[in-house]
């Protein structure tokens, strides 16, 4: 039986959540990883062992924190950390590495954080059903990205709720106020001719500012996401109707097909025209 599964999520640019890498492994005695800092989140969950994992904290200190069966533990982005298998009783666990829009606030929900990187459940049904989601997803690589990104959204409701059962509420951090709002005027505007200005002057801030906050909250620029977010939407028009390539630049608001062209292949690495004639589901 092999001890150790791995694979890469095939990425299309979801925005929600986003799924990187997940794997299996029963370790060897001692088996150690790091130091290494991710760019993303990482969660292990322990099926059965023990070890150690460190990770360094906002002040500087490395606390050193044994993990056990049934529990689990997060790396967090650019935090340093390491980890090792216990000599006489190694561990087997699952991970998943993963990231975006709606990752931040339920693990903030969870109570999850750099200082605080280990999951303890407080219900045994929830944390196993976390498990049995993470353990689909390892075993079943070669189902589509939505199937997969299914099974994604339940794995993050069951680690917040198997922490967190009723905690589920807005922040009252302002800026996560601000964010939201940003957000949900680009859901309802970007096929419209809107810039960043527009945005921060419907949440009452200047664009510096406004930028700012936006850039540590989803660490990447207000523009840059409002050009993913439209160029998602239009790989999902070009994948599911039949409209032109200058019908769904203008949906995607832009009004020359030229620009809308650089700006698709700049996130998709194609042209509209290829990636629709690869990815197009054809209507029976």
């Amino acid at each position: 039986m092999d001890n150790y599964l791995f694979s890469v999520f095939p990425n299309e640019n979801f925005i929600d959540l986003v799924m990187y890498q997940y794997g299996w492994e029963q370790c060897a005695p001692a088996h150690t990883f790091g130091p290494i800092a991710k760019d993303h989140y990482l969660f292990h969950y322990v099926i059965s062992g023990t070890g150690v994992f460190s990770a360094k904290k906002r002040n500087g200190e490395s606390p050193e924190y044994h993990i056990k069966s049934g529990e689990g533990f997060m790396l967090f982005p650019q935090q340093v950390c390491s980890y090792w298998a216990d000599v006489e009783l190694p561990w087997e666990y699952v991970w998943i590495e993963f990231d975006g829009l709606r990752v931040k606030e339920s693990l903030r929900l969870s109570g999850l954080s750099p200082d605080h990187p280990v999951y303890h459940s407080h219900s045994k049904d929830l944390r196993q059903n976390m498990m049995d989601e993470m353990l689909y997803i390892v075993h079943h690589p070669d189902e589509s990205p939505l199937h997969l990104l299914g099974h994604g959204f339940l794995f993050l409701d069951y680690l917040t709720r198997s922490m967190a059962p009723f905690q589920v509420g807005k922040s009252g951090k302002i800026q996560d106020f601000y964010i939201r709002e940003a957000l949900a005027f680009i859901e309802q505007n970007f096929q419209n001719d809107i810039s960043v200005e527009d945005i921060a002057a419907q949440c009452g801030l200047n664009r510096s500012y406004f930028g700012t906050i936006f850039r540590q909250a989803l660490r990447r620029t207000p523009q840059e996401f409002l050009i993913q977010y439209r160029m998602v939407k239009a790989a999902e028009l070009l994948k599911m109707t039949k409209l032109s390539i200058q019908d769904i630049a203008n949906a995607v608001g832009y009004a020359n097909p030229l620009h809308f062209s650089r700006a698709f292949k700049k996130v998709y690495g194609t042209s509209p025209r290829s990636w629709r004639n690869e990815n197009q589901i054809h209507q029976k």
